[in-house]
């Protein structure tokens, strides 16, 4: 089995534990402060990874500490956004719509590189935008405050995922990977600490959910992406980001009994369309033709 067989292969383990992560992050604002949930979250993760991978972060170098810096600030800023919008929205809509992550991408290169944006990412767009209108425009024409902090986190996403392609070819992915939870974490508790109150978990409930966002989609999901993205292409990494919604609305009506109505189904499935058609570029098919034609 190829290297970038087993990538996509840990990526899509990875996007399950990441559609859990809504409602894990639902059911423990009931009980603990957003800042507090991050901030415990990424130090569990820096905290089990760092012990585990010891040896590797005694070779650590200053363009590595920088570079763990960068992502760090982005990634607390991300989860600032993502986990402050999971608690005015359903885990099911914050799922979707951190899923335009793999959208923005393309457009924030287009723009970096001075290029108009190919009609396959148009057309996405244009889903998409339906899609969230569907999805988030319910009872009048204001989207709710939840959503927007969730599109926002996408956003910064899209340049942590950036950034994180960059850095991984140049640096020790695994290294990145550890002290980027760390720089995250830190940031989140200092936060915690100047506007809220910030404590341990009190019952088994809000233990499994910090042990849940702390180990598998925190220590496994980060540093299992930095590992991915080094041996796999972005467009395998955008099309199979797409699943985390799927997996976050699966685990939704599961777990916190959310009812899907047919508008909110038709607007989640054109935004997942619209991922998939601007994630699928002209070399992709003509490969597919290709290979279609030699079929015949």
């Amino acid at each position: 089995m190829s290297q970038q067989i087993l990538a996509n292969l840990l990526l899509i383990v990875i996007n399950a534990f990441w559609g859990l992560s809504y409602v894990f992050m639902k059911i423990g604002l009931g009980s603990l402060q957003a800042f507090n949930i991050v901030g415990l979250r990424f130090l569990l993760a820096f905290f089990i990874a760092g012990i585990l991978f010891f040896k590797r972060l005694m070779l650590v170098t200053r363009k590595v500490i920088i570079s763990s810096l960068m992502l760090g600030i982005l990634l607390f800023g991300v989860f600032t956004f993502i986990t402050f919008g999971v608690s005015m929205t359903s885990a099911s809509n914050a799922g979707f719509l951190v899923s335009l992550t793999v959208i923005f991408v393309p457009l924030i290169n287009c723009i970096l590189v001075r290029r108009f944006p190919s009609w396959q990412i148009f057309i996405g767009l244009i889903f998409i935008l339906t899609g969230i209108g569907l999805l988030t425009l319910k009872n009048s024409l204001a989207i709710n405050y939840g959503d927007f902090l969730c599109i926002m986190g996408a956003l910064l996403y899209a340049v942590f995922i950036m950034l994180t392609g960059k850095f991984t070819k140049e640096d020790d992915p695994l290294t990145l990977g550890i002290l980027q939870l760390g720089v995250a974490g830190i940031l989140a508790m200092i936060c915690s600490f100047l506007f809220e109150t910030p404590s341990l978990p009190s019952s088994l409930d809000s233990w499994i959910v910090i042990l849940g966002l702390g180990i598998l989609c925190s220590a496994v999901g980060f540093i299992g992406q930095t590992f991915a993205q080094k041996f796999t292409t972005p467009t395998h990494t955008g099309l199979i980001f797409a699943l985390e919604p799927i997996f976050a609305a699966v685990f939704a009506v599961l777990f916190l009994r959310e009812i899907f109505t047919l508008r909110d189904i038709i607007g989640c499935s054109l935004i997942i369309l619209g991922i998939v058609i601007a994630q699928v570029n002209t070399e992709t098919l003509s490969k597919l033709k290709c290979k279609l034609e030699l079929q015949k």
